[in-house]
């Protein structure tokens, strides 16, 4: 892929969440390190957040696009490399880091992800996609790497503080939520798998995941994985207070405690049916109708309100850079 046999590294980076000048240092002395040319960077703007700057790198030949940032600039990264070939390394530097998280890349290391760009294993993973309408533009196409939400999660993306996430980092979305659950409302969705017929529910919130694990060990979709071609739903509708405290003890016992064992496993199977308050789908494809427009995010970035959204799955359409297998 690159020009006259040099392999050299693309670096889209974020200005406001990495140190450019310490990005090139380290990647630069890699590239030297490991018999690479002379790396380019290319810094994102608010007209260009990834998208158009990482397909033009893969015009150029780069052997490798690195997105240091955000998970917004690893969504938009991963779109301009989506079935190209090309792998995206990451420099994990913003508040979530999901992706990271779930391909056990390191977080706040430029140094270790460096090595990983220039010498770390490929692995391919599926990618979302998202057709969503709304009434007041024309339908638009967006990737998602590891989840996209209708409801609470939408709002409470919507409602965190900038400079408390600067702060705190991801404990900042725990404000957020209490300050969601306060104005909260179920809505009624209509929603349809691939092969199947429409449901209707009343929901706090819906989620569609290519991968679950969240900071702090969450694991919020535990079977989810994001090469099995599927994407994973989570209907949530707790009743109440007390239906909060439900989804919390299934998501931080059930499946961060009980799943990991095999007498766990049993006591699972043995209360199966019994609580309503999560439901657990999967499908290669899901179609999602509020009744009324609800705020979407995907990947922890809004892109706004939705009258339907159609979810697919692009199977093993990106090629990430991952730690060497020991």
């Amino acid at each position: 892929m690159s020009v006259g046999g040099k392999r050299f590294a693309a670096v889209v980076y974020n200005p406001v969440k990495t140190d450019g000048d310490k990005l090139k240092k380290i990647f630069t002395e890699g590239a030297v390190e490991h018999g690479w040319d002379e790396p380019r960077f290319i810094e994102t703007t608010v007209d260009d957040p990834g998208v158009a700057m990482a397909k033009d790198a893969v015009r150029d030949g780069a052997s490798v696009v690195i997105a240091a940032g955000g998970d917004g600039t690893v969504r938009c990264v991963a779109e301009g490399l989506r079935s190209s070939g090309v792998p995206l390394a990451i420099v994990a530097a913003g508040t979530g880091n999901l992706l990271a998280r779930n391909l056990d890349i390191p977080l706040s290391n430029v140094k270790q992800a460096m090595t990983i760009a220039y010498t770390g294993d490929d692995r391919t993973i599926d990618v979302g996609v998202a057709e969503v309408k709304s009434d007041d533009r024309a339908t638009q196409e967006y990737v998602f790497l590891v989840m996209a939400g209708m409801g609470i999660d939408a709002q409470m993306i919507a409602n965190t503080n900038d400079d408390l996430k600067k702060t705190v980092g991801w404990l900042a979305y725990a404000d957020a939520v209490v300050r969601s659950l306060a104005g909260l409302k179920p809505f009624r969705i209509r929603y349809q798998l691939a092969e199947s017929a429409p449901h209707g529910a009343h929901v706090s919130t819906i989620l569609v995941a290519n991968c679950g694990t969240l900071p702090a060990g969450i694991e919020l979709l535990p079977d989810a994985k994001v090469d099995d071609g599927k994407l994973d739903l989570a209907v949530l509708q707790p009743k109440g207070v007390l239906g909060w405290v439900q989804v919390w003890r299934k998501v931080r016992w059930e499946n961060g405690v009980l799943r990991r064992s095999s007498i766990g496993r049993r006591i699972l199977k043995a209360s199966e049916g019994r609580d309503s308050t999560i439901t657990y789908l999967r499908s290669p494809m899901v179609t999602v109708k509020p009744d009324d427009p609800q705020e979407l995010e995907l990947d922890g970035d809004e892109v706004g309100t939705t009258t339907a959204t159609r979810f697919t799955v692009d199977p093993l359409a990106l090629t990430v850079k991952v730690p060497q297998a020991r």
